[in-house]
């Protein structure tokens, strides 16, 4: 381990100044580029965090019994419990301090730490979205479209869940196409609980090397999305976001499980605002379940029992999530 750095001993002393002025439990903020952050010293100690220097200056650990944090100064990249997440707003440093943004502790730390607020209605009716189909074939590799694989994960999908108990239903159960804001009103419509968008990725460049699983789900007003292909629609609040701490402990526990049960390699939890997440009217997630383009992955992909593996994982993260929200 690398001891303590001068900037991280000029922050501690910093910190004890402020504290020496400041309200017992209260955290400094500042605003940088527009948006709030707090003092990550002050934060951690709220939390009963100790911080250690992995790489000087740049990479952070924070932990306690329960909880191990790896986040980089200047970058959204992040690790919660070994579960790579990217971050609204990267850590930024400003005179002395390392500061972290006020959102993503609101919209992502907490949530998936310390559990939503708000818990929402038990899980026991689910909505599957077998992505693209008819006119719209998705990724193709070769004679292989996405669409076509998207739905047999969606039936491999069905079955699995069925089997825990639940309810489920698809948007689509053959080759056709639906328009995007047509899915999730599905979904509404059938009283869903759940609502999971299923889809395969593809790489046109480096398609030898990109592989692993991703899951997205809807972007909180007023950030910026790690992936904006095609999302349109500003960055104000849609109907989605009524479950922003639903959305990210869901899709967090997909994550975990993909990466974990498969193994995948782990591409993170991401936001966007896909319309088939921002006119959800429950907990949406959108499942990026590995590469077609990646001549090992993609070979996998394209059998029964790998998207067998698939689901189970899906199961076993959505069992997590209902725990969770059930305590």
């Amino acid at each position: 381990m690398i001891p303590v750095s001068g900037l991280l001993a000029r922050v501690l002393l910093s910190s004890v100044a402020v504290c020496m002025l400041m309200p017992a439990g209260a955290s400094e903020q500042t605003r940088i580029g527009g948006h709030e952050y707090v003092r990550l010293t002050d934060w951690a100690r709220e939390r009963n965090l100790s911080i250690q220097w992995i790489k000087r200056d740049e990479i952070a650990q924070l932990a306690n019994a329960t909880t191990k944090l790896r986040l980089e100064v200047h970058s959204p990249e992040a690790q919660i419990n070994g579960v790579a997440v990217r971050l609204l707003f990267p850590l930024a440093s400003r005179g002395d301090g390392i500061y972290i943004s006020r959102l993503d502790l609101q919209t992502t730390f907490g949530p998936v730490l310390w559990l939503p607020k708000s818990r929402g209605k038990a899980i026991k009716t689910i909505c599957l979205d077998p992505g693209h189909g008819g006119k719209d074939p998705g990724f193709r590799v070769g004679s292989n479209q996405e669409k076509r694989y998207t739905l047999l994960l969606a039936q491999e999908l069905r079955e699995e869940l069925t089997k825990a108990g639940y309810t489920v239903s698809l948007t689509r159960t053959h080759d056709t196409f639906l328009e995007l804001p047509d899915r999730p009103e599905v979904a509404r419509r059938r009283k869903a609980d759940l609502f999971i968008s299923l889809h395969f990725n593809a790489a046109e460049a480096s398609a030898s090397s990109v592989q692993g699983a991703e899951v997205y789900c809807l972007t909180p007003a007023g950030a910026p999305s790690t992936n904006a292909r095609g999302e349109g629609g500003g960055a104000g609040w849609f109907a989605g976001n009524r479950f922003n701490e639903q959305n990210i402990l869901l899709a967090y526990q997909l994550q975990k499980t993909l990466t974990r049960t498969l193994p995948a390699e782990d591409r993170g939890v991401h936001r966007a605002r896909f319309a088939v997440l921002r006119d959800a009217a429950m907990p949406a997630v959108l499942i990026e379940a590995g590469f077609m383009s990646h001549p090992v992955e993609g070979h996998k992909i394209f059998s029964s029992a790998y998207r067998r593996q698939i689901a189970r994982a899906i199961v076993d993260g959505v069992n997590n999530y209902k725990t969770l929200i059930s305590q």
